[in-house]
């Protein structure tokens, strides 16, 4: 069937509006501090069952990055609608005058300096305006620039509606979600979250009724829900949680959520035949029915929790960090600088055990630079248990106040926002919605009355640290922040540091110094914080499992890595799950040109292991262990092989 297409310019689109009061129109994201928790199995599962209920279901994939909802639900597309906005398409360089105004005025450094000349990264470029703004020549080009698309459908009576952002599109996933959230339904809405704390999940869970966190009780998932807690009280919502693979030892979650005062609304167990059917992309109510009661009490209480007004714990959120120490900002992009020999681990979706991995290879690399690039959900410090040398203040953008004493009302930064971060009060005031400012700094360069007061914001804290396998960098983002993009970028830079004092170091069988190589634990996806590892790395390592949504996103981040021409291997975790989707695993690596490292069983004892804050090398001698370390070697003779792309 042929489908209709239309290009639609995103609008200046805020959150969802509610209407709690008369139960029509309700809004329930689901959401998770880390992927792999099972969140949009909760969400497929639960929506299914509203349906069967005769309710009038919404489903919106928000996960643009990794849409995965489709892969259970399979809803029959109808109508597609590319999606875009504007933004620089190019600068004119005859009429260029070099005066750096571009360069100075981008927060994002998507525009360097390069022998006088300005060069435009596109992938890292939020269309924020400010370089054509302040331009005094003329010679930023803008246009419609296509980030993605919106796919729309139904599922049985599911309506059914996802974004897909378009590959090394950096910093855009916020409006795509922006122009989703127009087609929340008219009783109930189920909005797939992105993982994490950034902009794309706040972006998703601002303005619905209830945001249930999905987690398990694993030190990783029990850390990623305390910052996806404050991410939610924070911009004003009371989360709940729901406990997924209940039955591993839960006491550390249980007793985080009772001193949190987080509701548990269900649990459910853990279960391999769970797992099983997940990796065929059936829905597990249908096909192993004992569970429904388990999805029923679920939904019953979810109901009535997104029905009633309930008190923000915002006395209970927990700081992250202290401002304090030297204050840095990434280093805008230099293609001809050198840099060490970067291995980054990344997953097209989170929990595939891409971190576990990473500490396995850290062991492995022992004296080798070790950096956590997973700045919104960094989970290797449990592992790792780094010892902080040195550390400081990331200074991403500014913030921005408007001095209603200066301000005249006359709408000019209003007009110019591309982020719809400021709102026109009732009372006829303008003000700035900090949880939709991304700290572009157009606001300030536009208002004609110096109304617009700015400062640098400190959106997280950065960390040069000691580990037991070797120097490491890494850093926390600040909850509900953006340009974890340009955080990243400053933890590589760090990272490379560390190297240099490390280049006498012994040189490997390779024939690389062990000061010459970073192993770089990515962030999961394909947004600004994987685009910013990825770009300019020797080789990536992606790890995935033997599911149809592993399968899917695998594709999606080999796309990536090809966009940056970075050479990739695939590491299969899991694989005994599903024979035959490992083979297809397979098959889409060789056709990329990515080499298949290995495969690597279901085995519980990467979860016992990091319980224990080990990795599975440390906590004894196994099957599985021996696997790993072949593993990391086939990594190593595969970048001596293929040499310099």
């Amino acid at each position: 069937m042929k489908r209709p297409m239309r290009t639609a310019r995103l609008p200046n689109v805020t959150g969802l509006e509610t209407d709690q009061d008369n139960g029509v129109n309700m809004k329930i994201a689901i959401s998770s501090g880390k992927g792999g928790t099972g969140k949009t199995f909760i969400a497929t599962n639960l929506s299914a069952l509203l349906s069967e209920e005769g309710h009038a279901v919404t489903y919106l994939d928000c996960d643009v990055e990794e849409p995965n909802g489709h892969l259970f639900l399979k809803p029959e597309i109808d109508r597609i609608e590319p999606m875009t906005v504007r933004a620089p398409l190019h600068i004119d360089l005859d009429k260029c005058i070099g005066c750096r105004k571009c360069a100075n005025a981008c927060h994002y450094n998507a525009i360097a300096m390069i022998k006088e000349k300005p060069l435009l990264f596109h992938e890292l470029c939020h269309a924020c305006g400010a370089c054509a703004i302040v331009c005094p020549v003329g010679a930023v080009i803008e246009g419609d620039k296509e980030i993605g698309e919106l796919r729309h459908g139904k599922s049985g009576g599911i309506d059914f509606h996802y974004g897909l952002l378009k590959t090394a599109v950096g910093g855009m996933s916020p409006r795509l979600i922006s122009g989703l959230k127009r087609s929340a339904g008219p009783e109930i809405t189920i909005l797939d979250s992105p993982p994490g704390t950034a902009c794309s999940a706040v972006e998703t869970v601002k303005g619905a009724d209830l945001c249930l966190l999905v987690a398990d009780p694993t030190p990783f998932a029990i850390n990623d829900l305390k910052l996806s807690v404050n991410m939610c009280r924070q911009i004003g919502q009371e989360p709940a949680v729901v406990v997924n693979r209940a039955g591993l030892d839960d006491t550390d979650l249980k007793e985080y959520c009772k001193k949190a005062r987080l509701e548990v609304v269900g649990e459910i167990p853990d279960d391999r035949h769970i797992a099983e059917v997940y990796s065929v992309g059936d829905i597990v109510i249908e096909e192993l029915p004992e569970y429904r009661k388990h999805f029923k009490n679920l939904h019953d209480r979810a109901l009535a929790l997104a029905r009633e007004k309930r008190v923000v714990q915002k006395e209970l959120i927990e700081p992250l960090f202290h401002p304090g120490g030297q204050v840095s900002r990434a280093k805008p992009p230099n293609p001809t600088a050198h840099r060490p020999e970067e291995i980054v681990i990344i997953s097209g979706k989170g929990g595939t055990g891409k971190t576990s991995l990473a500490a396995c290879f850290a062991q492995l690399a022992s004296g080798s630079v070790v950096s956590d690039c997973d700045v919104d959900a960094a989970d290797l410090h449990l592992v790792l248990n780094p010892r902080i040398e040195d550390e400081g203040d990331f200074v991403g953008g500014v913030s921005v106040e408007i001095d209603q004493d200066k301000c005249t009302g006359c709408g000019k930064c209003k007009e110019e926002c591309r982020f719809s971060a400021i709102e026109l009060t009732d009372d006829a005031r303008y003000i700035v919605d900090a949880t939709a400012c991304e700290g572009c700094g157009v606001c300030e360069i536009v208002c004609p009355h110096d109304a617009v007061n700015s400062e640098d914001a400190v959106n997280g804290k950065w960390f040069v640290s000691t580990t037991r396998f070797g120097p490491m960098s890494h850093a926390i983002l600040g909850h509900a922040e953006e340009n974890s993009g340009r955080l990243v970028t400053l933890v590589r830079d760090l990272a490379f540091d560390l190297s240099v004092e490390l280049k006498d170091a012994a040189v490997d069988a390779a024939g690389v110094s062990q000061g010459e190589r970073v192993q770089i634990d990515g962030s999961p996806g394909t947004g600004c914080p994987v685009i910013a590892s990825v770009s300019g790395a020797r080789y990536a390592v992606i790890v995935t499992e033997p599911t149809v949504a592993g399968l899917h996103d695998l594709e999606r981040i080999l796309d990536l890595t090809r966009h940056f021409r970075v050479q990739s291997g695939v590491i299969v975790n899991k694989a005994d799950l599903n024979q035959d989707m490992t083979e297809q695993i397979g098959a889409l690596a060789e056709k990329a040109g990515a080499t298949l490292l290995g495969a690597i069983p279901y085995d519980k004892k990467f979860t016992q292991a990091q319980i224990q804050r080990k990795t599975l090398l440390e906590y004894g001698d196994t099957e599985t262990g021996e696997t790993v370390k072949l593993i990391f070697d086939r990594i190593m003779d595969d970048i001596a092989r293929r040499g310099n792309p």
